[in-house]
């Protein structure tokens, strides 16, 4: 007769629960200690537990014990192997490590949905297949009642995040004392727009601020820079290293710099301008300064031009598939076949309601209102008023299309507060 094995169905584990439990070498007599905390390793979509910590307080040494020594997890205690010599080896961090109690109970967390600022009362887990992973962070008040014991009364629904929706963020090198705070994975932070980031960073206090932000590519820091209140901007500007603010300001606008740099201190304004380049900070200084400043100098590449025989299923395709920021889509500027002379623009609107067979020269308004390289700041400033756009481009003698300027970049810029 044939005979199964039968495989135990994974069991569900709080780490409120498992806190403080009596850890015994062996039999339940030969108590180690109590545990302190869980180690785990940083993964997707699940983190797995690597060892237990134990912390025996006076001045003694920590001992970890690795996770392949835990024989079994009861209700009472836990049971592990003896270790050779009488005790474990001291706790060692190691890169990737992190530990549950330290480092993930009671912090904060950024809600992608709400994008509200949460807490994590519990951590769920799953032993399964000799193995303890970490699966769920609980925000609801259930965790504090099983920490005090209170297992069986649930007052609320259970909130989770699955474990692959949070991720620790590193901070070791902004903040070497709080080396971890919970925020949405990395690349869904990519994902957010500037706006809503910017308003998470008003809500955070300082060390979550560097957290979140340090998290974040330089473009998408550079975006959520310029839409950050003044008092954000310069905390975030007076945690930043030069490498790291070389790398955002390079996706700024000398505009967006300009305006930037009026929230700062002057010396702190001085220290960042030398992270730039000499004709880029020659600019800037201009800028702040209402010398003249040239249209040349202030256009951003950001904007979508397109051929004018390029026809509209196509050029909906490309943009789709193109990842553009939603600010460089208001319209579309079409320029000839043979070189970027510019001959007409269209309402994003327009393009998405026309036929897929039209082509960019039958739907396209022209002349275009576009501002020269040589104007200045005051120009602009008038044709902003008087037409309303969000953006206007700017071309030189030839009408060759050199960029576009932002209604915001000229009209919330050091003279327009």
């Amino acid at each position: 007769m044939a005979t199964h094995t039968v495989t135990p169905a994974p069991r569900v584990l709080h780490f409120s629960e498992l806190l403080k439990r009596p850890v015994c070498a062996g039999s339940i007599r030969d108590r180690i200690g109590k545990l302190s905390d869980l180690v785990c390793s940083q993964a997707e979509p699940f983190s797995e537990v690597v060892g237990l910590y134990l912390e025996h307080g006076w001045g003694n040494p920590t001992e970890f014990i690795p996770w392949d020594h835990v024989a079994k997890i009861e209700d009472d205690a836990i049971f592990v192997q003896p270790a050779a010599g009488g005790r474990y080896p001291p706790f060692v961090d190691q890169p990737g490590w992190i530990l549950v109690d330290k480092h993930l109970m009671g912090r904060t967390i950024l809600d992608i949905d709400g994008r509200r600022i949460e807490v994590v009362n519990d951590v769920r887990l799953i032993e399964s297949h000799g193995r303890l992973l970490l699966v769920d962070v609980d925000l609801s008040f259930n965790g504090f009642l099983r920490r005090w014991g209170l297992g069986n009364v649930k007052w609320v629904k259970p909130d989770l995040i699955p474990w692959k929706y949070v991720q620790p963020l590193s901070l070791e090198d902004a903040i070497p004392t709080d080396r971890l705070k919970l925020s949405v994975t990395r690349k869904q932070l990519q994902d957010l727009p500037g706006e809503d980031l910017a308003d998470a960073l008003e809500e955070l206090s300082g060390s979550e601020q560097q957290a979140l932000f340090s998290a974040l590519d330089p473009d998408k820091a550079a975006e959520t820079l310029i839409e950050a209140e003044p008092r954000a901007q310069r905390q975030i500007i007076e945690d930043l290293t030069r490498e790291r603010g070389r790398a955002i300001f390079d996706h700024m606008t000398v505009l967006q710099l300009a305006n930037l740099f009026t929230s700062l201190p002057q010396e702190k304004t001085r220290e960042v301008s030398g992270w730039l380049g000499p004709v880029r900070a020659k600019v800037v200084h201009n800028l702040l300064t209402e010398r003249e400043a040239k249209a040349k100098d202030m256009i951003s590449s950001d904007y979508v031009a397109v051929p004018t025989t390029s026809r509209v299923g196509d050029v909906l395709r490309t943009l789709r598939g193109a990842g553009h920021q939603t600010r460089s889509l208001s319209y579309v500027y079409v320029v000839a076949d043979e070189a970027p002379v510019l001959e007409g623009v269209i309402d994003l609107r327009d393009l998405v309601l026309a036929r897929d067979e039209a082509t960019m020269a039958d739907i396209m308004i022209s002349p275009v209102v576009a501002a020269q390289e040589s104007d200045l700041r005051d120009d602009l400033e008038k044709m902003f008023e008087k037409y309303g756009f969000g953006m206007i481009p700017v071309v030189d003698e030839q009408n060759h299309m050199l960029g576009v300027i932002r209604y915001n970049d000229i009209m919330k810029g050091p003279e327009n507060p």
